[in-house]
Formats: structure tokens, C-alpha cells, sequence
């Protein structure tokens, strides 16, 4: 399964390694589907919340440091990560065997595939 935004350019450059390594996945569009409160907390089972959140983006960048400093903690970052999905680095792969795999790491996704 992945999950992000259909239209960043890291999610294209995924789209595309994973056709070119005929790999079948299902999508996941934040935009169209929110997150859920568990779906969240299953990626958090398995990464840490410093890893999901993108830090470098313009959403997170335009937060209010209350609100930043609300992502320190799962249980207060979850309603935030929910209200603003693009803040969650992407994509978030979440593999058969339960490995989650953040952010485009091309050289993981092919070995995984």
C-alpha cells in the first residue's frame, strides 16, 4: 500500500520506480482520503513521529509555534497530522510483511519489491 499526494514530484518519481520494477501497489490519496487516527497510529507503531512529519515543507513551515509544538507528541500531533495530511512525508509504504517505509529511498523500495 502507499500513501501520499498524487501530485508531488516524489510521489511521481515512486509511481515510476515502482512501474518500471513491476511492482502492483495500491494508492492511497490523502487529498481525497484523509488519513484515520489508527491508520496513523499503525505507521507509529513502526516509525517515529519525527520521521513521519516533513519538517521541510510549506505546511509545517507556516504553523504557528503551538502548533509545531504540538507535533512533539503522537498524542497531540495525530488531529494536526489528520487536518493537514501534506505535513506527512511521503510516500509512507506499508509493505505485506508490516515494514513501513517513509520518504523515496530507491535503492529500499527496489530490494523490497
Amino acid at each position: 500500500m502507499v500513501y501520499g499526494i498524487k501530485n508531488c514530484d516524489t510521489m511521481k518519481k515512486t509511481f515510476k520506480l515502482l512501474e518500471e520494477q513491476n511492482v502492483d501497489y495500491d494508492f492511497v490519496d490523502y487529498k481525497k482520503q484523509a488519513p484515520s487516527e489508527d491508520l496513523l497510529k499503525s505507521f507509529l507503531k513502526k516509525i517515529p513521529l519525527d520521521i513521519l512529519v516533513n519538517k521541510r515543507g510549506t505546511t509545517y513551515r507556516k504553523l504557528s509555534e503551538e502548533d509545531k509544538s504540538q507535533l512533539e507528541a503522537v498524542s497531540s500531533a495525530l488531529q494536526l497530522l489528520i487536518e493537514n495530511s501534506s505535513m506527512i512525508k511521503r510516500p509512507v509504504m506499508v509493505y505485506p510483511d508490516g515494514e513501513v517505509l517513509v520518504g523515496f529511498q530507491k535503492d529500499r523500495i527496489v530490494e523490497k519489491k
